[in-house]
């Protein structure tokens, strides 16, 4: 019987150290919570220990002309990543069939290409989406249809390529999140609805701010296309568009300045005027195209705000001599006639500009033209010039009334 138990326990010895179930040995894995590696296990993990991990290794980066808020690096095997300066955001986007690189900050959000399904807020940017031809890449708008002067943008809601998901402060999550959506594109008015950024955090839906209004250069502004060309992986598409626009400043502001006097203004519900900051883009779109802002020192810098609201009287002291009123017609539509915006503000009818017949107005879908920067300081510069035909975003009004 002696003889059987040992014989047994030899046994039970000789098939522990067959098949690894004695004690630790140099295939030990602590990561395995306690379990040996064995069989056919053991050899893919070593062989997935032995390949190297996708790790990121610098390129380059994008030389920017006048763009400050954002970065473009690239880096090997087809990696890009964004970075916004003014909140430090990054993301990642990783080649089409590509892996997340080792050690990936937690930090960096991650998209992968093609990037399709965007949730779009930030409604100054789908011009850029439609010039680069990357309409296909948004599912979900914070703009309804009928509120889109962008064409393409109109068309493809009404086929339902693109479909209505609320506003920026109160997006439709149950529709964004079971249709996949990838990243949702905000705009600075994000910042009043914090808890929108924390509920998309929640679902696992990066957000990028646009931050082009910040940019202190008119064409910094435009230069964001850039920024989305890389999202989208059309860089050509953006460099083009880019130094379409950057011409037409070269091509202004070759010419001698006129220091002719313009004020850009609207008339509040409330009977106020809006004007622009002095440190706002567009008068310095003004100054480029060789006028002057009749409000030269107005505002703060600092508050980087672009409008704010003044009294009648207090217009009137600015802007009763300005060479050219240019009424911004974004908010109400409009005028048609000198007759409808004496109605709006009987006290214009005094002004210099009102009684030479040089009165002029936006079109509608100006601001939606986020492309529109070197365009309209070519409008501003051929009506400093007495030009009236050509224009894109401007045009004078009726002078009957005068």
């Amino acid at each position: 019987m002696k003889k059987k138990v040992i014989a047994i326990c030899l046994l039970f010895i000789e098939l522990s150290r067959l098949y690894g179930c004695g004690s630790p040995s140099s295939d030990w894995d602590a990561g395995t919570g306690g379990q040996t590696k064995t069989g056919t296990m053991f050899r893919e993990e070593s062989e997935t220990e032995e390949a190297p991990d996708t790790v990121l290794v610098y390129e380059s980066s994008m030389e920017l002309c006048y763009a400050e808020n954002f970065t473009i690096d690239y880096y090997k095997g087809g990696y890009t990543m964004l970075t916004t300066i003014m909140d430090g955001e990054r993301f990642l986007i990783v080649p089409e069939g590509g892996e997340i690189p080792a050690g990936l900050e937690e930090d960096i959000a991650v998209l992968y290409r093609p990037v399709k399904d965007i949730y779009l807020v930030a409604s100054s940017v789908m011009d850029m989406f439609d010039h680069l031809g990357g309409m296909d890449a948004i599912t979900f708008s914070g703009q309804k249809e009928d509120g889109w002067y962008i064409e393409a943008a109109r068309e493809a809601m009404a086929r339902g390529d693109i479909v209505y998901a609320g506003k920026y402060n109160k997006p439709d999550y149950e529709l964004i999140v079971s249709r996949g959506c990838s990243l949702a594109v905000e705009n600075m008015m994000i910042s009043h609805s914090p808890e929108v950024m924390e509920k998309l955090e929640e679902f696992g839906i990066p957000a990028v701010i646009d931050y082009s209004s910040y940019e202190s250069h008119p064409l910094g502004r435009v230069e964001w296309v850039k920024f989305y060309g890389a999202l989208l992986g059309k860089e050509e598409e953006a460099d083009r568009i880019f130094e379409e626009q950057r011409e037409i400043l070269e091509r202004v502001s070759g010419d001698e300045k006129t220091d002719r006097s313009v004020a850009f203004f609207f008339i509040t519900s409330n009977g106020l005027v809006q004007v622009r900051e002095s440190s706002d883009y567009i008068p310095k779109v003004i100054e480029l195209a060789g006028g002057r802002y009749v409000f030269e020192d107005l505002g703060s810098p600092e508050t980087k705000r672009s409008t704010l609201n003044m009294q009648i009287e207090e217009f009137y002291n600015g802007a009763k001599d300005a060479d050219f009123l240019i009424y911004n017609s974004s908010i109400d539509g409009g005028v048609s006639s000198v007759d409808e915006l004496l109605d709006k503000c009987g006290p214009l009818a005094d002004f210099k500009a009102v009684r030479e017949g040089n009165v002029w107005c936006t079109t509608n879908d100006m601001y939606q033209q986020s492309l529109s920067i070197g365009y309209l300081m070519e409008d501003i510069h051929g009506m400093l010039r007495g030009k009236e035909e050509g224009m894109h975003y401007l045009f004078p009004l009726s002078r009957e009334s005068i």
